[in-house]
């Protein structure tokens, strides 16, 4: 129970402040003194920050992104975890030394090379959600991979073996009978990664520029970021709003993660 109240003070408070019209957070010491729907409706009719479309861009960048790294780093894993090549043992050496080093610190290099892409190949470069999609792709792609290869390790060999028996060549092993059977993994993966995505500011501001393309993390830093224009009341209905795609997600992923401790293929 102190727990729960622990890590729900924050969620009442917000909600709290987002129901208050007067926008400052002086004022939303006292939870729910002051109820009003006014700021979630002021949210979508404000020209300079169009709300809507962070929204929208939120969901297509954090959904293509979880989709993509669930994809690019199974078929990693299960390349690690089933198949014997030279450079093995280097590449997976090497995604653990990839997670020493933060995103953060690759963002002047990030902004550099898309600038230059961008001359060559406009949709990857600077201010287009493709290339951000990218980024975030790549940035993922190290840990997402070692932790799926960590649990395809668990699935026994002797599944592979039977089904090559039958005539099953990599890619039906891997569709059919590898995949369901590691869908807890798969569930969290995709759930990392979509919440990193919508929460992830750093790098979203530095390779978005136009109003119309940035994400929430991005646009809502705008309701307080200036001294003498914050707005706490638009700023708290915002995040409300922006947490509402975290819990479906989450609720959606969850029985996936249930059901795939029992699912797979028995021979």
């Amino acid at each position: 129970m102190v727990a729960c109240c622990f890590a729900g003070f924050p969620i009442l408070y917000i909600l709290s402040a987002s129901l208050n019209q007067q926008g400052t957070l002086m004022s939303a010491n006292n939870l729910f003194s002051h109820v009003a729907i006014d700021n979630y409706i002021q949210l979508f009719h404000l020209p300079e920050q169009p709300y809507g479309d962070w929204y929208i861009n939120t969901i297509v960048i954090g959904l293509s992104t979880a989709i993509s790294s669930v994809f690019v780093g199974a078929l990693a894993a299960y390349a690690f975890s089933r198949l014997r090549f030279a450079g093995r043992r280097v590449g997976l050496l090497a995604l653990i030394l990839l997670q020493m080093f933060p995103q953060i610190l690759s963002i002047v290099a990030i902004y550099l090379l898309l600038t230059n892409i961008g001359y060559i190949v406009p949709a990857l470069g600077i201010d287009s959600q493709l290339a951000l999609i990218c980024v975030y792709l790549g940035g993922a792609l190290g840990t997402n991979t070692y932790l799926m290869y960590g649990f395809f390790n668990t699935v026994p060999k002797e599944i592979d073996e039977a089904a090559k028996i039958d005539g099953a060549g990599h890619a039906r092993i891997f569709f059919t009978i590898i995949l369901p059977l590691v869908t807890p993994i798969l569930a969290v993966i995709a759930l990392l990664s979509f919440i990193g995505t919508v929460s992830e500011y750093a790098v979203a501001s530095t390779v978005l520029v136009a109003p119309q393309k940035q994400t929430l993390a991005v646009g809502l830093y705008a309701f307080v970021s200036q001294q003498f224009s914050q707005n706490w009341g638009l700023f708290s209905a915002g995040a409300v709003l922006a947490a509402v795609p975290v819990v479906i997600f989450f609720l959606f992923l969850q029985r996936y993660i249930v059901s795939g401790l029992t699912a797979g293929s028995v021979k």
